[in-house]
């Protein structure tokens, strides 16, 4: 597997400029998820690093090598990156051991052994004389993965694999296939707007907005302290709030709270839900509404001393009209002049 180095990709369909400028760098070994809206151009990069359409400006370089620059375009055989489409494209008329040796030599084809190893490693041993239409989409996915593994590509990407599948079966399959991409030691590339299958399936995240990758950091970073207002609200749910920064602190309706960094002067605060704590000690709000989840309950409050709404998490039940405190842990991202 290989490192993948992208910089300053550029890419229009007529007018439509779909990517600007575009720089991103997967190490070797790392599962990164590239994550955006509809529309923001996450596969019209993947496939121009599959070698499927030809960029317009930029360079795309695969461990040493450079295969995509002004006059340069190696063709996407030679490239030795594989896809995982959204839907596992399994050959119907091939069982499941042809479907995984589909792209290996006659060696590979002949022995067997890279066959069996491949589906025992994506949870499919067993299998390989079943067919496609035996199987279920989650099973697919998985024989899908194993044919993407089996040339020994430099690079794999994955564009939206889980989107087809069930809550309930995307869930425990993209942990699967995180694990079996870990074991494999292969660099990929995840493509999905799912801000929970981003964060809590890859090494690092990408978001992409308008073009461009706006950030680029672990999930947690990502998360916690995002670069621009746009990135907070697009991963996760965010929690808005004016205040006055001062230094290390800034000051909005719900107290003074410790910030990411330095800042000074009037600007807007973003926390997360979950850092709004409901207990005995905080400012007084105005149960509005709740929702149960499950492990936790999401509450709408209204603060009773100023103008605006919040939602926090809990663990407790609360009816609507009940008076509660609340008060916020941890530290804040603060965007000045917000």
């Amino acid at each position: 597997m290989s490192r993948l180095e992208v910089k300053g990709l550029d890419k229009s369909f007529g007018r439509q400029s779909v990517l600007r400028s575009l720089d991103l760098e997967v190490a070797t070994g790392c599962l990164t998820a590239v994550l955006g809206p509809s529309g923001c151009g996450k596969t019209t990069l993947l496939r121009l690093i599959a070698g499927f359409d030809h960029a317009d400006a930029g360079r795309i370089r695969l461990g040493d090598a450079v295969v995509a620059a002004p006059g340069r375009h190696e063709p996407p055989e030679k490239r030795r990156v594989t896809v995982v489409p959204q839907e596992g494209s399994l050959f119907p008329h091939l069982d499941v051991a042809s479907n995984v040796a589909f792209g290996l030599g006659r060696t590979g084809r002949r022995t067997g052994s890279r066959v069996a190893e491949l589906l025992e490693l994506v949870g499919m041993g067993g299998f390989d004389r079943r067919m496609p239409a035996e199987l279920s989409g989650g099973q697919q996915q998985r024989v899908a993965l194993a044919r993407a593994l089996a040339p020994d590509p430099q690079l794999i990407l994955l564009d939206e694999p889980f989107a087809a599948l069930d809550a309930g079966l995307r869930v425990s399959l993209r942990a699967e296939v995180a694990a079996a991409l870990r074991l494999a030691g292969a660099t990929a590339v995840l493509v999905t707007h799912d801000q929970e299958e981003a964060l809590s399936t890859a090494d690092s995240v990408a978001v992409m907005a308008a073009g461009a990758i706006r950030q680029h950091a672990s999930p947690l970073t990502v998360y916690r302290r995002p670069t621009d207002l746009e990135v907070a609200r697009f991963v996760g749910e965010a929690v808005e709030l004016t205040g006055v920064a001062d230094g290390g602190s800034v000051t909005t309706v719900l107290g003074t709270h410790p910030l990411y960094g330095t800042a000074v002067g009037t600007g807007l605060v973003v926390l997360r839900p979950e850092q709004l704590v409901v207990g005995p000690n905080g400012v007084a709000a105005t149960v509005v509404e709740q929702q149960f989840f499950g492990p936790s309950t999401v509450l709408t409050l209204a603060l009773n001393d100023a103008a605006g709404v919040v939602r926090a998490r809990t663990n407790g039940s609360h009816p609507s009209g009940a008076t509660v405190k609340v008060h916020v842990d941890g530290p804040v991202v603060f965007f000045p002049g917000g």
